[in-house]
């Protein structure tokens, strides 16, 4: 027996229609908000796009400023750094001449160092403080004077080197830095929509921490340019000054210098004019020792011829003692002995102290004699000193213009 199969239920003529309306309107509903969806596509994409375009181009624009600005730095930072840079090679040759002059310096201060010594070598009376050591001892403290300036000239010098190198530094980093911006940031103007190397990335879509604002970073390279004008200025007045000590050391050195060396002259002449008195007046006595030996010579004479008239005298007197009786006168020729006697005693004795004071005189002579003679070899010996070893030796001395 067949078995009977369960169909599903059928619809109704009105439910059928009914299905279809409501087809046909969710269709038309679907159409109008695709239809709207269509327009408001073509709206939106030619919106985003002339948006995209614009906000692209304002980027471009900003770019190329940021370029011009950044280029405009750089420029500045290139031109700083440059003279910067022509300035610290000025302040290495003024270090070079300050290091020259200190150099320059030694040779004299031991030539009048030397001379100081050496003329502490000079004996007796001539061993006088006299006008050269003045000099001398006064061109020992301008040299080192003169030293000590140049040293701390030298100090100042190398100091503003140090800062001009500092500032150079500030701006080559600065320098740098701009040249790197540059380079990316004209890679990054140089992109479009149709080159090969963009891509997605989220690095760059918030505003970093350590970043600047436009006036924070344009004072940032204004300060550096500024430091370094600052310093380059400084350095020019530096080598103003540097200048002026070069020359007025290289004057003070000089006007001493000429006034030892006339101080050594009027020395040199005044020993030679003493020399010369000297050795004058060791003439006139060496003259005076021989007539006064010539003339002792004749005292010794003439007293000893005075021994034979005595003699003569005495024997006649001894003789006429023996005359007899009454002939044992008193005669004139007995006072006449006698007076005689007493005559040649007299004159014997004038004769004797006369040649006591000659004696005396030449022994006086012979000292002077002595003490001249000493003498010219003290001023022989000075001059050996002031004018063959400390004039000489001062020659070495050379000051040049730096």
């Amino acid at each position: 027996m067949a078995r009977l199969v369960q169909r599903p239920p059928k619809y109704l003529p009105e439910e059928w229609h009914h299905s279809n309306k409501l087809k046909y309107s969710s269709a038309e509903k679907e159409r109008a908000s695709a239809e709207r969806i269509r327009d408001e596509t073509s709206r939106l994409v030619l919106e985003t796009d002339q948006t995209t375009s614009k906000t692209q181009q304002d980027v471009d624009v900003k770019l190329s400023q940021r370029l011009t600005d950044v280029n405009y730095w750089k420029g500045e930072l290139d031109r700083q750094h440059a003279e910067s840079m022509s300035e610290i090679e000025n302040l290495l040759t003024f270090k070079a001449r300050l290091e020259k002059a200190i150099v320059d310096i030694e040779i004299p201060l031991k030539v009048v160092s030397d001379c100081l010594v050496v003329r502490e070598e000079r004996v007796k009376i001539d061993n006088v403080h006299d006008d050269v050591e003045v000099q001398l001892l006064k061109e020992v403290e301008v040299l080192q004077g003169v030293e000590s300036l140049l040293k701390r000239t030298l100090e100042q010098t190398i100091e503003q080197i140090r800062l001009m190198r500092s500032a150079k530094y500030y701006l080559e980093k600065d320098m740098k830095d701009k040249f790197s911006a540059l380079n990316i940031d004209k890679n990054c103007s140089e992109l479009n929509n149709k080159s090969a190397h963009i891509f997605y990335s989220d690095r760059g879509a918030k505003v970093e921490g350590n970043s600047v604002t436009p006036d924070e970073w344009q004072d940032f390279s204004d300060k550096n340019i500024l430091k370094a004008e600052r310093e380059k200025n400084a350095a020019i007045n530096l080598r103003s000054v540097v200048d002026g000590v070069l020359m007025q050391t290289y004057n003070d050195l000089v006007k001493q210098f000429d006034v030892v060396n006339v101080a050594f002259e009027n020395r040199i002449e005044e020993t030679e004019k003493a020399k010369t008195k000297l050795e004058t007046h060791l003439t006139k006595v060496n003259e005076e020792i021989g007539e006064m030996e010539a003339n002792i010579d004749k005292l010794k004479q003439a007293i000893y011829e005075k021994e034979a008239p005595m003699k003569v005298s005495q024997t006649r007197s001894d003789h006429r003692t023996d005359r007899p009786n009454v002939e044992l006168c008193r005669d004139p020729v007995k006072y006449r002995l006698i007076s005689e006697r007493n005559e040649i005693n007299v004159n014997v004795t004038r004769l004797q102290e006369l040649l006591a004071d000659a004696e005396s005189s030449l022994k006086g002579l012979i000292r002077n004699q002595l003490s001249l003679e000493e003498d010219i070899e003290v001023k022989r010996k000075s001059l050996h000193i002031d004018k063959d070893v400390c004039v000489e030796h001062r020659k070495q001395i050379n000051y040049v213009r730096r």
